[in-house]
């Protein structure tokens, strides 16, 4: 099975999107860094920390779960959780922290900067004409 992960990685509100399929990532967690070069060949010399994950069902990894798996929690605010009402508690799907095939989306921030600068390695904007 070829599993491709989309990765979202953010700096100073800025966002550079990459699909990749290194194996590498699987059973990193939540809040772990990584080098860039494992993400990308571009990032070389960058440190990234894992933000969050997402499966291909769309249900949210919580950093507070262990393990890759697929549980059913109660939650009352915060993640995985859309309904803010004061006092509500639903038992909800999510994933655990850690990274695995199942996984689909890979979110990161950039922790350290490395010697290309962020802005170059975004895709340039087509001028309307």
């Amino acid at each position: 099975i070829l599993m491709v992960f989309k990765l979202n990685i953010s700096h100073k509100g800025k966002a550079l999107k990459i699909e990749t399929d290194n194996e590498e990532l699987i059973g990193l967690t939540i809040g772990q860094d990584v080098e860039g070069k494992t993400v990308s060949a571009d990032l070389e010399g960058y440190t990234l920390t894992i933000t969050g994950t997402s499966d291909s069902a769309g249900f949210p990894g919580l950093p507070d779960i262990k393990g890759p798996a697929l549980r059913g929690v109660i939650l009352s605010r915060g993640r995985g959780m859309k309904d803010n009402q004061e006092g509500i508690r639903r038992r909800k799907k999510v994933r655990g922290d850690e990274v695995s095939p199942d996984t689909v989306q890979i979110n990161f921030v950039v922790k350290k900067e490395g010697s290309k600068k962020f802005e170059e390695l975004l895709p340039k904007k087509e001028e309307k004409k």
